[in-house]
């Protein structure tokens, strides 16, 4: 009878140790998962940022302000789909607000775009190797009477110096912002998976602009080297560059008026498919690390 109490009491400790030993490997499991930095994926629109955010596992949406973001996982790791809005002022904001709340590891600003570049066409996706802000501009002197000449304006970089854009000579150059070089990698090694359209490294312009005037267009495709412009991507970047957060822009053309392009608004969903198919490979490459 001893040796039987003997042998139940050996088996019960044994089995408080295995279970003392998977809680311990779980609880070391989700540190490490909480550990993970989240990638975060922006789109303005609900047809730029739900059709991403419905391929995510285990989603939870949080909102702060009109901002939406939607918490999940990807192949195991942590993405978050931010539903930004439109313009400039709101997707600085909401990038600031992800970047203090989530801390992410980088930034894609993915969404449609309207073609400055005539040799690319509806469904053709740029990379943006740059993103430059085209709506901070400084007239030229002109007195009343004397008309408007909007050729004439020069860039405004408000990022040159703390002192006035008005007396500083370096402020009247172009500030582009240089997409993350990881990020380009993991966006170059997946192109082939876009089937509906060339995918290319360009430049992106943004501004609280809507530009349909074709000669306007092409100046800022010769001065800027714009391929397309949106009214998002710049402002994320200099969020992103404020808090050094690896950023890149990705945008699909959903127009170019510049070669009759016209608006086909299935591209916002072909586009979240390619970013998705980027996101999984820098997934990899990170994990491979």
């Amino acid at each position: 009878m001893k040796k039987k109490l003997a042998s139940l009491a050996a088996i019960a400790a044994l089995s408080a140790a295995m279970l003392a030993g998977c809680s311990s490997a779980a609880k070391l499991e989700t540190e490490a998962e909480g550990a993970q930095k989240p990638i975060l994926i922006q789109g303005p629109m609900p047809i730029e940022a739900e059709k991403f955010a419905e391929r995510l596992d285990k989603v939870k949406v949080e909102k702060s302000g009109n901002f939406v973001f939607y918490k999940g996982k990807l192949d195991k790791y942590p993405v978050i789909v931010a539903k930004t809005g439109k313009g400039m002022e709101n997707t600085a904001a909401a990038t600031a607000i992800a970047i203090e709340k989530y801390d992410p590891a980088a930034i894609i600003n993915q969404g449609t775009s309207g073609g400055h570049d005539p040799s690319l066409n509806v469904y053709d996706i740029v990379l943006g190797e740059r993103t430059v802000n085209i709506g901070s501009l400084k007239t030229g002197h002109l007195g009343e009477g004397e008309g408007i000449e909007p050729t004439n304006w020069i860039p405004m970089d408000l990022m040159a110096s703390e002192g006035s854009a008005g007396e500083d000579p370096d402020a009247e150059k172009i500030r582009y912002y240089e997409g993350n070089e990881d990020l380009l990698a993991a966006a170059k090694a997946v192109k082939d998976k876009h089937k509906k359209g060339k995918v290319v490294e360009g430049t992106i312009g943004s501004a609280d602009l809507w530009n349909n005037e074709v000669d306007r267009i092409k100046w800022f495709h010769e001065n800027y080297g714009t391929s397309v412009e949106e009214m998002e991507g710049a402002a994320a970047a200099q969020i992103a560059g404020a808090y050094d957060v690896p950023f890149l822009g990705i945008r699909i053309l959903s127009n170019n008026k510049t070669n009759g392009g016209q608006y086909d608004p299935n591209t916002a969903a072909a586009n979240q498919d390619y970013v998705f198919e980027v996101v999984k490979q820098y997934i990899s490459e990170i994990k491979g690390k």
